[in-house]
């Protein structure tokens, strides 16, 4: 049986991080409930996608508003546990947040993904219809 949760008890963040140190792979077990913790103050929310009592996806989002999406639902964080990918875990938890986002009357939902990743954007591209539209810089201080 599936079922989504919105992660909220500690036991169920540390049972989180297996999954999310898939994608975050620079993350120990500290430094994400650390940020974790500010994050949520500022709005972050994870969700998790179980099927019995094993988590096979994770998304992490937030509602912003900024003038070139409005209103919209930002996914920070989207990893299917690498032994259930291409099984539709990931496919089920964006149609979750499509919901959701409309629920919250957002014009958009948005994310970036790294450029090396390729068969993400094929996901987000071929199977969900998101656009590429821009790039994202940075630059470390």
């Amino acid at each position: 049986m599936k079922k989504m949760i919105k992660i909220s008890k500690e036991e169920d963040l540390i049972k989180s991080f297996e999954v999310m140190k898939e994608l975050r792979t620079d993350l120990d077990l500290n430094s994400f409930l650390s940020l974790f913790g500010v994050m949520q103050k500022e709005g972050y929310e994870l969700y998790a996608l179980l099927k019995d009592t094993s988590i096979k996806a994770l998304a992490g989002v937030s509602i912003k508003t900024n003038f070139y999406n409005k209103r919209h639902l930002f996914v920070h964080d989207l990893v299917t546990t690498s032994s259930a990918r291409s099984s539709g875990y990931g496919y089920e938890m964006m149609n979750y947040l499509f919901q959701f986002a409309k629920e919250k009357e957002c014009s958009y939902i948005a994310l970036e993904s790294g450029l090396q990743r390729v068969d993400a954007h094929r996901f987000y591209e071929d199977k969900l219809n998101f656009d590429k539209f821009c790039y994202s810089f940075r630059k470390e201080l």
